[in-house]
């Protein structure tokens, strides 16, 4: 596959055609070593399949990846009118949630164990535009947040997957939430607020009826940020009492302590993502987060730098240090990382600004970039690209037995 356009074209970042086909090449070789010798041992062969939900294409794209080489092949899209864009699995990995924003619906979906395939189990309307959508730790409530109106949402969800057509919880919080997390006791949520279009620049906390699916205010039910550094997402750490988001507007990673017995975080760090002395001709903007499945890295996408940032996680005390920085493509929103943290996934839009609300359909094209971890350093080395469809915005994965 030859590429053009994006950076994965120029030489400058060290990516010729020539190192690309001979990866490729080399990729192809391993992938077909170890289908031969799985089917020679008799043992089931494993993969991982991905879902990414694009936006002004009205579709969810399927792929599976190889997890020894980080290979994609692309399986036949599942058609869904209304701006799919956040997407949600619940924790054994058996259903697909995905919010439309432009119909403003839910659609559930049951996951083919072997295959992957989706099988629509039904949609539910929303009085809202959805912005994130999060399972509880049990995968019997759905929750979600809405920017523009405001609120927090809570669905249950039925033994067959479906999401219920009436919330249990819908309960105003300020402005501009951008995010939800619901910490392993599954005890308390955590909705962070950008600071932009009147947002208060925290964090909202509140208690969790993992029973009812009700909702709370903590005390104290906010906790507010200094210097406009505007979380937008968070994630808790899987194994330490520490939390983690991607500041909007801060251009940063912010650190919080987690009080497990009461459910309130406290920031304690805050990193830029940018390079040192780095001078933006324009605002940039921090937009997705994930740890690694092991806990030892965070990573950042920065986008108007469109770059990646990865940071090593003090075991003893959850705190960031800069562990590389990658180039992406334009307009990186979603990120995502394989079920076995040796894999990367990023989905640009095309062009800065491009994955907005305003945006129209037949805009730039989206590139979907892969980039291998390195499990000692956390660096990021670029793979492969692929065409990511007009408005990639959200990229989960799960591991295939089949």
């Amino acid at each position: 596959m030859r590429m053009t356009g994006g950076w994965l074209a120029g030489a400058e970042h060290g990516w010729t055609r020539r190192r690309f086909l001979l990866s490729a090449a080399a990729g192809a070789g391993l992938t077909s070593a170890w289908t031969a010798r799985a089917a020679a041992q008799g043992t089931p062969r494993r993969r991982h399949v991905g879902y990414i939900s694009v936006r002004r294409d009205n579709r969810i794209t399927i792929f599976t990846m190889e997890p020894e080489t980080g290979r994609i092949t692309f399986q036949e899209p599942v058609a869904l009118e209304g701006g799919p864009d956040p997407m949600a699995m619940d924790p054994r990995t058996q259903f697909l949630y995905v919010a439309c924003r432009e119909r403003q619906q839910i659609a559930s979906y049951r996951i083919e164990p072997k295959t992957g395939d989706l099988t629509l189990i039904g949609t539910v309307p929303l009085e809202g535009e959805p912005i994130q959508i999060v399972t509880d730790r049990t995968g019997r409530f759905l929750l979600s947040v809405y920017f523009y109106q405001k609120i927090v949402g809570v669905h249950a969800i039925g033994r067959d997957g479906a999401v219920a057509a009436a919330p249990v919880e819908w309960r105003e919080t300020a402005t501009a939430c951008h995010g939800v997390e619901v910490d392993p006791s599954n005890r308390f949520v955590f909705v962070p607020h950008v600071a932009r279009a009147g947002g208060p620049n925290g964090v909202a906390q509140f208690v969790f009826d993992q029973t009812t699916g009700h909702l709370t205010p903590n005390r104290p039910p906010f906790l507010s940020l200094h210097e406009n550094q505007g979380p937008r997402h968070l994630l808790v750490h899987p194994k330490l009492p520490v939390a983690y988001s991607a500041d909007e507007q801060g251009c940063s990673a912010t650190a919080y302590r987690l009080d497990t017995a009461t459910g309130t975080l406290s920031n304690f760090q805050t990193i830029s993502t940018a390079p040192a002395g780095y001078t933006p001709q324009t605002e940039i903007t921090c937009s997705e987060l994930q740890l690694s499945p092991d806990g030892r890295f965070l990573f950042v996408v920065t986008r108007e730098h469109n770059s990646i940032a990865s940071f090593a996680i003090d075991a003893a005390s959850g705190r960031l240090a800069a562990a590389g920085r990658v180039p992406t493509e334009p307009d990186v929103r979603p990120l995502c990382l394989d079920p076995d943290g040796r894999f990367a996934i990023a989905a640009g839009s095309g062009a800065a600004g491009s994955g907005g609300a305003a945006a129209t359909k037949g805009g730039p094209q989206g590139r979907l970039v892969t980039y291998r971890v390195n499990r000692s350093s956390g660096q990021l080395s670029p793979l492969e690209g692929y065409p990511g469809g007009d408005g990639p915005m959200w990229i989960l994965m799960k591991t295939l037995t089949a």
